[in-house]
């Protein structure tokens, strides 16, 4: 695990430091970043500020001043407002797409997208509700306030289905066919399905090889 640097750099020949290795919003991130992870795999209640700061290679007293407490802490974890603008950031005609390519690349590039901890987060007693209830008013909620036409909870929900199955087999269940894809050759695939469930079209498969 790579640390974060939280001790300031020794000031260079001229006197002056040199720029920060890690900036407060990267530090800010990998704390986030090691909330998810342990919330993946642990109770809310079993989870310290210690275990946290220790995974994101930071200081206790770092994590509390950055976000206060353990409670305001997993209230940004929890919360998916962030990420669904940038898994909604494109027209409605070009969502489908977008929307495939960000879990992939964020799978590629970070490891996992936000968004999909809704499939693998210990989703009991309160703090499940609270997550449940995130997500349904930040991403699908929001999804569907973006559709025109009837069925738009339906298609939101379905859109958001099917992408999660996505970011499940490839970032879980690591399946090997699919993570040797080129990331646009998914999208060509895989887009169109997303796209059809947002405008209430049965998916078309694609065409498969001659003689098929």
């Amino acid at each position: 695990m790579s640390a974060v640097s939280t001790a300031p750099d020794a000031p260079a020949a001229n006197g002056r430091r040199p720029p920060a290795r890690r900036d407060a919003e990267a530090t800010k991130a990998a704390i986030l970043r090691a909330a998810r992870h342990l919330l993946a795999r642990q109770a809310h209640a079993d989870i310290t500020l210690k275990a946290v700061a220790e995974r994101a290679g930071v200081s206790a007293p770092l994590v509390v001043k950055y976000f206060g407490n353990k409670d305001a802490l997993f209230a940004h974890v929890m919360s998916f407002e962030e990420d669904a603008d940038a898994l909604l950031d494109a027209p409605p005609a070009e969502l489908g797409r977008h929307m495939v390519r960000h879990v992939l690349v964020s799978q590629r590039e970070r490891g996992a997208d936000p968004v999909l901890r809704i499939v693998f987060a210990p989703l009991h007693g309160e703090h499940g509700d609270v997550l449940r209830a995130n997500f349904r008013a930040q991403v699908t909620g929001k999804l569907a306030a973006r559709l025109t036409g009837p069925d738009a909870g339906v298609r939101a929900e379905l859109a958001v289905a099917a992408l999660l199955g996505l970011g499940v087999m490839f970032g879980i269940a690591r399946g090997a066919a699919l993570r040797a894809m080129p990331v646009e050759d998914v999208v060509d695939r895989y887009g169109p399905t997303v796209q059809a469930h947002l405008d209430g079209r049965v998916p078309e498969l694609p065409p498969g090889p001659a003689g098929e």
